[in-house]
């Protein structure tokens, strides 16, 4: 292992909201530090709220999903200072053969990066999505390494208002980018399908999905009145209290926690015991 360890960004992007998620991340990032040994450390920066933005010292940086319109946000100074993040670890990791530095993208911060790089049109939902839903690899999913050991279809967590439609194929191209999941199939549903995972990059990667959910924050969120209110509404009673039984589930959003954001941890960890 390499001595100095593995140092971490998380940026904070729920802009003082209360959630989850930033639970879930520091939960999967204590959990790889002690399933594998390793000195792994990690500083929380709050972007939104507060204008806290990393600087280039971190071997990888994990930006949570929040809250609001990823459209609205244009111009303002904590996006532009994100979007400039970006664009430094890309600027690294083209001036650098050896050592890299890994990006990973959740939700919001996913919607922002497809907006700066044009690969897709961002649009507000007709209505809010939220529960536990079933989501397609793509060819290139299939055969991409963050996403070794599930299953395909497999389970996560999400949770939206905005969501990015229409890929555009060339910007893709030109990019260098793919497209590694989308959203199942309805047929009874004439629908653009969502676009839930892109790569980047080799080392930027990004989901529309929460794969640091776990059982306990859904158990949470489903259990809050407002919450179980919309779902049935929605969906049904009987959809809600699947939701709820499928939380333990070890072949779905167990799964999912337990294998996505330790794969992007271990290709960081991978490259630098490689430098």
């Amino acid at each position: 292992m390499d001595k100095r360890g593995l140092k971490v960004a998380v940026i904070d992007m729920n802009n003082g909201a209360p959630n989850q998620g930033m639970r879930g991340i520091q939960e999967i990032l204590s959990r790889f530090r002690n399933e594998n040994n390793i000195d792994l450390t990690f500083d929380i920066f709050d972007l939104r709220q507060k204008g806290e933005i990393p600087g280039m010292g971190y071997d990888a940086y994990i930006s949570s999903g929040g809250p609001g319109s990823p459209v609205e946000s244009k111009g303002e100074k904590w996006e532009n200072d994100f979007f400039n993040l970006l664009d430094q670890i890309e600027a690294f990791n083209q001036n650098n053969e050896e050592k890299k530095k890994y990006a990973f993208l959740i939700c919001h911060s996913f919607q922002l990066a497809c907006r700066k790089y044009q690969l897709g049109n961002v649009t507000e939902r007709r209505s809010n999505a939220f529960g536990i839903f079933p989501i397609t690899l793509t060819g290139d999913g299939e055969q991409d390494e963050i996403f070794e050991g599930i299953t395909n279809p497999f389970y996560s967590v999400d949770s939206r208002d905005w969501q990015v439609i229409e890929p555009d194929f060339v910007a893709f191209e030109k990019k260098g980018a793919k497209l590694l999941a989308i959203e199942k199939e309805r047929k009874h549903v004439d629908l653009e399908r969502c676009m839930m995972s892109i790569r980047f990059s080799d080392e930027i990667i990004g989901t529309q999905f929460h794969p640091e959910a776990d059982p306990v924050g859904m158990k949470m969120y489903l259990l809050q009145d407002e919450r179980k209110k919309a779902i049935v509404d929605m969906h049904g009673e009987q959809k809600y209290l699947d939701m709820l039984n499928s939380l333990d589930d070890p072949a779905r959003i167990v799964l999912t926690q337990s294998v996505i954001l330790p794969n992007f941890l271990q290709k960081a960890i991978g490259n630098l015991q490689e430098a």
